[in-house]
């Protein structure tokens, strides 16, 4: 079964698939040089959920409120 592109994969199957890679990197039955591509990958998913976190925080806002304590509209996420 061919692995999913990093690239394309969703934060969801992304997270997903880095537990698994830890978890099979924790119990240490893998051999070296399969530890060794399953490490690249894991970092490889690793910078992918980064990603795609980032772009989330980037398209939450915060509500504003106007002097009566009303909605106002919206303001970019404080960093």
């Amino acid at each position: 079964m061919a692995e999913t592109p990093v690239e394309e994969m969703t934060f969801e199957d992304a997270i997903r698939e880095l537990e698994q890679v830890v978890g099979k990197l924790e119990r240490g039955d893998v051999a070296l040089d399969d530890s060794i591509a399953l490490y690249e990958r894991g970092a490889a998913l690793k910078k992918r959920c980064e990603t795609k976190l980032s772009e989330a925080e980037e398209k939450v806002a915060k509500i504003t409120v106007g002097p009566d304590g009303q909605a106002a509209g919206t303001a970019p996420l404080d960093p």
